[in-house]
């Protein structure tokens, strides 16, 4: 059990959940970015949980409540983040699957912490989601967070940045090699995290630069680049900015291994690069869609005209888990709750078998390589 539970807070929510009980509903919120630029994969969360909801509420809901699902459209802001965190409290929502950014999690799991709720996001990979660390997180956050009750279905990004680092060096030894990041918690975290598992093999970055999302003329980058000779790129953010990148590289006649993590796992990234992102290497755990447990939910969704890609069973799966630990309590109590998934385990979905550490990681990280191909008449990430 993670020690010293906050009894203040246990108190709180304990008084809050007693009502809950005895309530026909189990409110849920759900935050990410529902439109905007990353809206393809605000879709995923949204997808996800709402299929997770229906299926549990199909069997019978939760501790005989019905799940009832609430929206915050994040837009992929931090304050707007924050304002999705609040309206969750004004309506009462005690449990959250979200958010789907880093950069949004962080100041909205404050807003969590305070009114003694429980969020599991299933993408925010950043390292201080559920690790926080003064220093390395920034003197705004509380040394060991024995009160946050955020958990992650997904990886971090010091996982899978010794991943890319690990391949750059062993398959593409002596390229010059640019790290360039978003400057958002998530891409910068995501770069500097594959920066310093470069450095600890010996390699050191011959660019190291962040650019502004939304930005969307990157040739003095690409120049500056191709001055320096660079043969490998690896990207920190999302496809939205990834995307022009490697277009551009391309326009200029830049050759180079175009590098990034779980930030682009989106067919967009393919829309908006255009052919330039074939060749292009990623991170990512298998394919959730090919596991055995994901099968007839794999078809489901197909069955709706929606591919359950990237993130959406990990949405899929946080639902799943909030329900089995809620149930294990015996009460919709999220600190009761919190503690069975500590202290239980593993729980059942259709990402397998998932167990967490005792700061709300999973204990099965498991990132792989993929190689964006031509599959047919589309280009797409497949597992190498």
């Amino acid at each position: 059990m993670k020690n010293n539970w906050f009894k203040g807070a246990a108190l709180a929510a304990g008084i809050l959940a007693a009502g809950a009980a005895q309530a026909e509903t189990l409110k849920i919120g759900v935050a990410g970015p529902f439109t905007g630029p990353n809206a393809a994969f605000g879709a995923q969360l949204q997808k996800g949980a709402e299929m997770a909801a229906a299926d549990l509420n199909a069997a019978g809901g939760v501790l005989g409540m019905q799940i009832e699902l609430t929206f915050g459209d994040d837009v992929s802001d931090p304050k707007q983040g924050v304002s999705v965190a609040n309206k969750f409290v004004g309506e009462g929502v005690k449990f959250v699957l979200g958010h789907f950014n880093s950069g949004v999690t962080l100041p909205a799991s404050e807003v969590y912490r305070e009114n003694g709720m429980m969020a599991v996001t299933p993408s925010a990979t950043n390292i201080c989601v559920t690790d926080r660390k003064l220093g390395a997180c920034g003197d705004n956050w509380k040394e060991a967070a024995p009160d946050l009750l955020m958990f992650r279905t997904c990886g971090r990004d010091d996982q899978q940045g010794g991943v890319a680092a690990s391949f750059i060096v062993e398959k593409l030894a002596g390229k010059a090699v640019a790290v360039i990041h978003d400057k958002t918690p998530y891409g910068q975290g995501l770069a500097d995290a594959t920066k310093a598992a470069l450095e600890g093999k010996g390699v050191q970055a011959a660019i190291y630069e962040g650019v502004n999302t939304g930005d969307k003329d990157f040739s003095a980058l690409v120049s500056k680049m191709k001055e320096a000779k660079v043969e490998v790129v690896y990207w920190g953010g999302l496809h939205t900015e990834g995307g022009l990148l490697v277009r551009q590289m391309a326009d200029q006649g830049m050759k180079a291994t175009f590098m990034s993590g779980d930030g682009i796992t989106s067919d967009e990234f393919a829309s908006i690069g255009g052919p330039a992102v074939e060749g292009t290497l990623m991170t990512f755990p298998p394919d959730p869609r090919k596991r055995p447990e994901a099968a007839d939910i794999v078809k489901k969704f197909e069955a709706a005209g929606f591919n359950p890609e990237a993130y959406t069973l990990y949405s899929y799966a946080a639902m799943q888990i909030m329900a089995q630990a809620i149930t294990a309590a015996g009460a919709a109590d999220p600190v009761k709750a919190a503690e069975q998934m500590y202290d239980k385990g593993p729980f059942k979905t259709v990402l397998g078998d998932i167990s967490f550490d005792n700061k709300g990681d999973i204990t099965r990280p498991d990132y792989v390589l993929y190689t964006w191909k031509k599959v047919g008449d589309k280009i797409t990430y497949v597992q190498d």
